[in-house]
C-alpha cells in the first residue's frame, strides 16, 4: 500500500480562544491521520495560551507564541517556513472541518494529479452554527475568473509545496486574496474538491463595519499588485460585490 502523503496545517491565531477547541478537535478527529499542525499565536491577550496547554503534549501539534503582534501574513509565512511536508493546508482558528475533509480532498488530489484544491463551504454568522448556508463553488478557479469571484475559503485550501514555491502572504489588508492571486498568476489552476466542505465563521460585526474598507483594499491590491487597469479593476470589484451579495445578502 502506498503511503499517504503528510499534510502540514497552517493556523494563525489572534484572540480566538473561544473557538480554538472546536478548531483543533476537528483536526484531531480527522479520519486522515498523516498531518501536523503549525499554529502561530500572534501575541493573543485572551485565554488562547490556556487552550494550547491542553494540546501541548500531542506530538504532531506545534505551537509558536509570538512576543509581539505581527499580523496574519507574518504568522502564516512563519508557519510555512517552519513546515516541510509535501502538501500544505490552511485553517483559520475560528473555522472547523468535517471529519472526512482531509481524506476526501487529498485522495481526490492524488487520483487526479491536482496540485491545488479548495472546497465548498458552509458559512454561519458569529456563534449561530445551527443556521448554516452552503456556498457551492465553481468546478475550478484560474486567475481570470478568481478576480471576478474572490470567494475561495482559505480554510478549504490544500496545495502541493512544489506549487506553493516561494509564494508567501504579503502584509496588506485582504492578504489572503492577494496570496491566492499570486498563486493563480503563476499559471496554477485550483480545482474544487466537490465531495467535502468546510465550516466558515463570519464575524457579522466586523463584516458590516469593514465593507467599504474591504473594497478600497481590493482596489489597491488590484491596482498595485495585480496591475489591473482602471476598467478591469472596476469590473473585478463590481463582480466581487455582486457575488458577495448573492452569497451573504446585506449581512
Amino acid at each position: 500500500m502506498v503511503k499517504q502523503p503528510d499534510i502540514d496545517i497552517i493556523i494563525p491565531n489572534y484572540n480566538k480562544a473561544k473557538y480554538l477547541n472546536q478548531c483543533l478537535d476537528s483536526i484531531l478527529s480527522q479520519t486522515y491521520k498523516n498531518w501536523k499542525i503549525y499554529l502561530v499565536d500572534d501575541n493573543s491577550h485572551d485565554d488562547s495560551a490556556k487552550i494550547f496547554k491542553k494540546y501541548e503534549n500531542i506530538d504532531n501539534i506545534n505551537f509558536f507564541l509570538l512576543k509581539e503582534n505581527k499580523g496574519p501574513a507574518f504568522c502564516r509565512n512563519y508557519a510555512i517556513d517552519k513546515s516541510s511536508s509535501e502538501f500544505v493546508a490552511f485553517m483559520d482558528s475560528d473555522d472547523f472541518w468535517p471529519k472526512d475533509k482531509l481524506k476526501k480532498q487529498i485522495n481526490e488530489m492524488l487520483k487526479n494529479d491536482y496540485n491545488f484544491t479548495f472546497t465548498d463551504y458552509n458559512f454561519f454568522l458569529n456563534d449561530n452554527e445551527g443556521k448554516v448556508k452552503t456556498v457551492k463553488m465553481p468546478l475550478f478557479l484560474d486567475y481570470k475568473n478568481f478576480i471576478l469571484k474572490s470567494s475561495m475559503s482559505t480554510s478549504s485550501i490544500i496545495i502541493s509545496r512544489n506549487s506553493l514555491g516561494n509564494v508567501r502572504f504579503k502584509d496588506v489588508d485582504q492578504e489572503d486574496y492577494l496570496f491566492k492571486c499570486d498563486l493563480l498568476k503563476k499559471g496554477e489552476t485550483a480545482f474544487n474538491s466537490k465531495d467535502t466542505f468546510v465550516y466558515y465563521r463570519i464575524n457579522k460585526n466586523n463584516r458590516s463595519a469593514n465593507k467599504l474598507k474591504n473594497l478600497v483594499s481590493l482596489w489597491q491590491i488590484n491596482k498595485i499588485h495585480n496591475q489591473l487597469n482602471f476598467f478591469t479593476n472596476l469590473k473585478s470589484l463590481f463582480f466581487i460585490s455582486i457575488n458577495s451579495l448573492k452569497k451573504y445578502g446585506w449581512k
